[in-house]
């Protein structure tokens, strides 16, 4: 049997990559993307459960059973909002749907999208940065499998994504210069999944995966 994952945020960039990546892999039997919204794919592999309050899951938590991983890739930019909003949205959020599922699936492996300059230390000055380590370190404490946080820097989008933010669409030009001379904060999102699924499937020593892990992960699945 392959791997059943289920996967948020796939309305976005980095969710719709993870997800056409799982998707084309054979060693993944199904998977399940849950939003609040339709993501606009359709694929024998590919079920959606359209659910607007990731806080509260009382209503479909009959059909989380059973799963291997969950690639959690829904999240939202501090700019703009309030930082209670910012909390709300990356923390509670984020504990409560982890929460469940590990409730239902304590044999699962939970991967958390952050991102590059998350503070794990949660003292630095940027509050942000201290949500997204507090984040990451809280989800480590539920009882998964194991808890792995993901924390890229600019990723290149997928060939045919429909949700592609507009600075990668502009800025696509300095993806090949960027890698070349800083590698650990450029990954293609073909990377990011292939990643997530190989740290899903095999024993990995680091708790955080930044670009040259990822990097590294993802070559090991080919």
């Amino acid at each position: 049997m392959g791997l059943k994952i289920i996967i948020t945020g796939t309305t976005g960039m980095v969710g719709e990559g993870v997800m056409q990546r799982c998707l084309d892999n054979p060693d993944v039997e199904k998977v399940l993307a849950i939003s609040r919204k339709p993501n606009g794919h359709s694929h024998p592999k590919l079920e959606e459960i359209i659910h607007s309050d990731f806080t509260d899951l009382a209503a479909i938590e009959s059909q989380l059973t059973g799963y291997d991983a969950c690639f959690f890739c829904a999240g939202i930019s501090s700019m703009g909002i309030s930082k209670e909003q910012f909390e709300k949205i990356t923390y509670d959020l984020t504990l409560a749907f982890a929460s469940t599922l590990a409730k239902l699936n304590p044999e699962m492996t939970f991967t958390y999208l952050s991102g590059q300059g998350t503070d794990g230390t949660e003292k630095g000055r940027s509050h942000w940065a201290r949500v997204k380590g507090k984040t990451e370190n809280d989800l480590r404490k539920l009882p998964f499998k194991a808890v792995f946080a993901y924390r890229p820097g600019m990723m290149k989008p997928m060939e045919g994504a429909l949700h592609v933010l507009s600075y990668y669409k502009y800025g696509a030009w300095m993806y090949p210069i960027g890698r070349m001379i800083y590698p650990n904060a450029f990954n293609t999102l073909a990377e990011v999944g292939d990643s997530m699924m190989y740290v899903s499937s095999n024993a990995y020593e680091k708790f955080i995966l930044e670009g040259k892990e990822i990097t590294e992960t993802a070559s090991l699945l080919r």
